[in-house]
C-alpha cells in the first residue's frame, strides 16, 4: 500500500468523489478511481420486487448491524460463480478495517441460524453512504440486506446512496446513472448533512419495518 493512503486520506477521497480499487485480491497497490457517469440509487425512488418483499415480510433472516466486519469482507472477497475473485486486496481490508473501527465503515449482515449468510459493506460521511460491495451464500440474502439499508438510510437522513457502478442488479432496485458534474453537487450536500446511521437498532429490525418508507414493484 502506498505510504500516502491513509485512512484520514481515504475519507478525503470520498468527500471529493475518489474511491480505491485494486486490480485483483493478489495485487499489492491500490489505485484511485473518479468515474465519468456514476451511479447511485435515488433514495426516493428505491424499488422493491414484490417476491423480494414477502421474503422480507416473513423474517426468512435475521438482520444485524456492524456485529462481524472481517466476516463480512471475507464474504465479498471470496470467489463465486461467474466471478473468479475480486478486488478487496490485503490494503483494502486494512484501511476498511480502520474505517470500521473509527465508526465510518458499516455492514448490514443477514444471518440464519446463527449463521451469515450474506450481506454488505460500505462507507459513511455525513448523510452520504457508498456502497463498497456485497456477497450472498443463499437466496435474496443480500438483497434484503440491501433493502435494509435503504430503510436504514430513509430513517436516518441520509440523502445519497453511491453504488459507484451500474449493474443490472442493481438496475431493479431502481439504480441509475448520473453525470460526474451532477454527482459532485450531490455529494457536496450530502457531507454536509448531520445523518444517523443508527436511528434503528443494531439487530432485529427485519420485516416490514425495512421495507418503510421504499416503494414495491411488481
Amino acid at each position: 500500500m502506498a505510504e500516502t493512503i491513509t485512512p484520514d486520506l481515504l475519507l478525503q477521497a470520498y468527500e471529493v468523489g475518489f474511491f480505491p480499487m485494486a486490480e485483483d485480491a493478489d495485487d499489492t497497490s491500490v489505485f484511485w478511481v473518479n468515474p465519468p457517469m456514476r451511479g447511485v440509487i435515488p433514495l426516493d425512488a428505491f424499488h422493491v420486487p414484490r417476491r423480494l418483499a414477502r421474503t422480507v415480510r416473513q423474517d426468512v433472516y435475521q438482520v444485524r448491524i456492524d456485529s462481524d466486519f472481517d466476516a463480512v469482507i471475507d464474504g465479498c472477497s471470496a470467489s463465486a460463480p461467474g466471478r473468479a475473485s475480486t478486488w478487496i486486496n490485503a490494503d483494502i481490508r486494512f484501511l476498511y478495517g480502520e474505517l470500521f473501527k473509527r465508526g465510518n465503515c458499516h455492514t448490514v449482515e443477514t444471518w440464519r441460524d446463527g449463521e451469515l449468510v450474506g450481506g454488505l459493506y460500505g462507507v459513511a460521511l455525513g448523510g452520504a453512504f457508498f456502497g463498497e460491495s456485497m456477497f450472498s451464500r443463499e437466496r435474496d440474502a443480500s438483497k434484503v440486506a440491501l433493502v435494509h439499508l435503504v430503510g436504514r438510510l430513509i430513517a436516518g437522513g441520509y440523502t445519497l446512496l453511491d453504488t459507484q457502478f451500474i449493474t443490472e442488479h442493481l438496475r431493479q432496485f431502481g439504480a441509475v446513472e448520473i453525470s460526474a458534474d451532477i454527482y459532485r453537487e450531490a455529494l457536496r450536500e450530502a457531507v454536509t448533512v448531520d445523518a444517523n446511521f443508527y436511528c434503528w437498532p443494531a439487530a432485529g429490525v427485519s420485516g416490514a419495518a425495512s421495507l418503510q418508507p421504499v416503494s414495491q414493484t411488481s
